[in-house]
């Protein structure tokens, strides 16, 4: 049943889309026709063009500091040789005109004024067009690639992410538009700033915040400094949870709901009917997860070695090692026997094998249907605020896009929850942002 929206007399709210490049992850299927390489510059730049031409807010690249192992070797679903993020989105600004620019890079093994100087002159470049999702990385696996590796602690990375970009933004502030840079003199906990910036303010004063994150430092940093949040409660009823949550939060720090657009990563699949959609779309998770990769998975969750069970077989019937080193470079569990218990549970609830049961827990949000059910479904999220937008994770790279763009992107038009042009230059006036005000000398950002 293709799901509807209720009828209200408020103005309907107006749907973000964002452009996910594919490539880092297991949600991209390798073995298909069309799917290319993950590191040619054609590659990035079809999937922005097509995201511009289907009037997309902005284009996601995410980051990688370490090829990520398993069992002491380079896991398969990992990406050898991803290009540097903020070097593709500089070359991306000469091919694009409206989409904005959104950069991965990592406040643990980075520092402020460096950055902040590379995020204004993409934001120069691209003419106000530049995005920085900001994120933390605790484990000294990652930190081997840097002098400090493996220095800080997991309590201490939002400290440090909150102090650095609160830096960023004295250094992007210290510039006022037609006046003479002013002296930064930042003495924290973490970094210790003092002389003057070298980039004039930009256009879009300072480069729209991303943050992902679901603890509680995680929603309360997203509350206080993120424009954007990218999030992965993308079910109805934890998107919905979500979102008030997150935006409650907003009031403390002086800031509006409108602030903050809470956008989750999704997937999609289309097809002329919804069941052949169904088809198509158990056929690509069937892709995602070969039998090898449900084990990959499996290991992951119980830490040992699990080569010699049987993927069409059930899940294994011990606990997990919670201490196990088995996968390095991933976020760690916080509670692996409780995720193994969730699987046990739903396997026999269903009659599922271990594949199965990977298949079923490890996908992403999907909408699924004909151009019009997703449409409908999409538009349910936005106007029941469990959503103000999706990031929208193809599976094939790079013309995974190009469905969406030509057959959704009118629907939603026609339904009115989705511009017909670009009525802005910079990516905030794209999200509908309120500009960045220039702060007075020495005082630090309050959002």
């Amino acid at each position: 049943m293709t799901p509807t929206t209720p009828t209200t007399r408020t103005p309907r709210k107006q749907i973000r889309l964002a452009a996910h490049f594919p490539g880092v992850n297991n949600t991209t299927v390798w073995a298909v026709p069309g799917s290319g390489s993950q590191i040619d510059f054609a590659s990035f730049e079809h999937l922005a063009r097509t995201a511009e031409r289907g009037l997309f807010d902005f284009f996601f690249l995410a980051e990688g500091l370490r090829v990520r192992e398993h069992k002491g070797r380079i896991h398969d679903l990992d990406v050898v040789g991803r290009p540097e993020s903020l070097t593709v989105l500089a070359a991306l600004a000469a091919v694009t005109e409206h989409l904005g620019l959104a950069a991965t890079v990592n406040t643990t093994f980075n520092e402020p004024y460096e950055l902040a100087r590379r995020l204004a002159s993409l934001d120069h470049l691209s003419g106000g067009r530049a995005a920085w999702n900001v994120v933390t990385t605790s484990d000294a696996f990652t930190g081997e690639n840097f002098r400090r590796g493996g220095y800080l602690d997991r309590a201490a990375r939002y400290t440090r992410a909150a102090e650095f970009v609160s830096v960023a933004r004295e250094l992007w502030d210290s510039w006022p538009d037609g006046a003479a840079p002013r002296p930064v003199d930042h003495r924290g906990e973490h970094f210790t700033v003092r002389g003057e910036f070298t980039v004039p303010r930009s256009p879009q004063g300072h480069p729209v915040i991303i943050q992902a994150g679901d603890s509680f430092e995680g929603r309360e940093f997203a509350a206080a400094t993120a424009d954007v949040v990218f999030t992965r409660h993308s079910g109805l009823d934890a998107g919905r949870a979500f979102y008030a949550d997150v935006k409650r939060r907003l009031a403390a720090y002086g800031r509006r709901p409108d602030h903050l657009a809470i956008m989750p990563g999704v997937t999609f699949v289309l097809g002329d009917t919804a069941a052949e959609a169904q088809e198509h779309a158990a056929e690509i998770r069937r892709q995602q997860v070969s039998p090898q990769n449900a084990l990959l998975a499996a290991e992951q969750i119980w830490g040992v070695d699990l080569s010699g069970y049987d993927p069409d077989g059930p899940l294994p019937d011990f606990d997990p090692d919670p201490g196990s080193e088995l996968a390095q470079g991933r976020v760690r569990i916080a509670d692996p026997k409780a995720v193994a218990d969730k699987w046990r549970a739903l396997s026999r609830a269903k009659g599922l094998s271990l594949r199965e049961t990977v298949i079923e827990t490890t996908g992403r949000q999907s909408f699924i249907g004909t151009p019009a059910d997703v449409a409908a479904q999409l538009d349910l999220f936005v106007q029941t605020d469990a959503a103000d937008g999706f990031i929208l994770v193809p599976h094939v790279t790079p013309g995974g896009l190009d469905p969406f763009v030509d057959r959704v992107v009118p629907v939603l038009q026609e339904r009115g929850v989705f511009r017909t042009e670009y009525t802005g230059t910079t990516l905030r006036s794209h999200l509908g942002l309120p500009p960045q005000p220039v702060r007075a000398a020495g005082k630090g950002p309050t959002a």
